[in-house]
């Protein structure tokens, strides 16, 4: 998920959260407040008191009788601000969300009804729903200032039940002008009950972002794992649309997945006419990937013809299509206007050759796992050459 580290628990077996403070803040402003405490500060009973827990380096002389976690292994990343949660069994520090990122996320389950080959999150068997939907609607009580985009994830979102209603409802409530993006696989909104309760939640700015991998179901159950997978995502786009929720389509693209991707465009084209946006994906070595690689991987740089053949059928239908996860050295000048900085900031790597590149204010780098794993094409682009490539794109 997000930054951990670990230390040391004491006064505490469960979870608490908080936002981090460095300062020392009036009585009044602690309650929902984890304080840092700075390495070899010594401080006194009442600069720590009524905090709901505290961070420090050393362990504290005196036992200050409040929760606390002590010998930290990192800390660099923890600022004011930052919302965590403290795990006091494992002593685990976890970041949820740091208001000075682009992205944030709402994770809310590790279930999952499918088990995709290139999972970058592998579904857990476990019963996470009432834990975490705690966890996350206090999570949304302290989020300020409420960030304009928030991508609400898992596992499969829709295994909360009524759970995710009660999350969607209290994010209607608490930051209503925030934008609002579900990644499913969509299955669930095949049956049209399911459907007709989640259109009547009445978000005004929520939309799912659902995968679709093949233009025929072998090929797509496949990929997912899932048999029927397919005729149930397909049925679940159709009934989202009838009942006005907004739709985006999601291909990762990868062995799999790029001989019939001209097939699979046309086939959202002709069938999906009703979506506002289609993402073609790179893919992501992490998760499963790595275990399925010799069966998914195939060099971004090879398809690039494949990649802009479906990109051009797409754009000349109006048809609203991005390229995620994708170096702008490792595509075609023609495709770099549809190339999008989508990944996470927290996951973000450049390779030492991206350095000196005169394309790197535009270009969305690495994932950072993709240090074991990338195109062998990636190089530095000079700043002639940019105004070269640029005239031609």
């Amino acid at each position: 998920m997000r930054l951990t580290t670990t230390g040391v628990a004491r006064n505490f077996d469960t979870s608490i959260i908080g936002t981090i403070t460095t300062a020392d803040l009036p009585h009044d402003e602690r309650t929902k407040r984890i304080r840092f405490i700075a390495p070899r500060d010594a401080p006194t009973d009442d600069a720590i008191a009524g905090y709901r827990a505290l961070l420090c380096h050393d362990e504290l002389a005196r036992d200050p009788g409040v929760p606390y976690v002590y010998r930290l292994r990192e800390s660099d990343h923890l600022r004011d601000g930052d919302i965590v949660v403290l795990e006091g069994r494992a002593g685990l520090v976890r970041s949820l969300y740091r208001p000075y990122e682009l992205h944030h996320h709402l994770f809310v389950t590790e279930r999952c009804n499918s088990n995709c080959l290139m999972c970058s999150q592998p579904p857990k068997d476990r019963d996470d729903v009432e834990a975490l939907t705690e966890r996350n609607l206090e999570l949304i009580s302290l989020i300020a200032p409420h960030p304009p985009y928030l991508t609400i994830t898992g596992g499969e979102p829709t295994l909360l039940g009524d759970h995710l209603f009660r999350l969607i409802s209290q994010l209607k409530m608490s930051m209503p002008e925030t934008e609002l993006h579900m990644l499913t696989n969509g299955r669930t909104f095949a049956w049209s009950e399911y459907t007709r309760r989640f259109a009547e939640l009445e978000h005004p700015k929520i939309s799912l972002g659902i995968p679709l991998y093949a233009d025929y179901a072998g090929a797509h159950d496949h990929v997912v794992q899932a048999k029927g997978a397919f005729d149930q995502t397909v049925a679940g786009f159709h009934q989202a649309a009838r009942n006005g929720i907004r739709l985006e389509v999601r291909v990762v693209l990868h062995k799999l997945t790029i001989p019939r991707l001209a097939k699979l465009v046309d086939y959202i084209y002709r069938n999906l006419t009703f979506v506002e946006h289609i993402a073609l994906m790179g893919l992501e070595y992490t998760g499963y990937t790595p275990r399925n690689i010799g069966e998914l991987w195939i060099d971004p740089y090879d398809y690039q013809d494949v990649l802009e053949e479906a990109v051009e059928y797409l754009a000349v239908r109006n048809m609203t299509v991005s390229i995620y996860n994708h170096q702008l050295c490792v595509l075609k000048p023609s495709l770099w206007r549809y190339a999008r900085k989508s990944i996470s900031d927290w996951k973000t790597l450049y390779l030492p050759e991206c350095e000196t590149c005169s394309a790197l204010p535009a270009c969305g780098g690495l994932f950072q796992w993709a240090v074991k794993k990338h195109s062998d094409h990636i190089h530095t682009i000079s700043s002639a050459h940019l105004q070269q490539l640029s005239g031609h794109g």
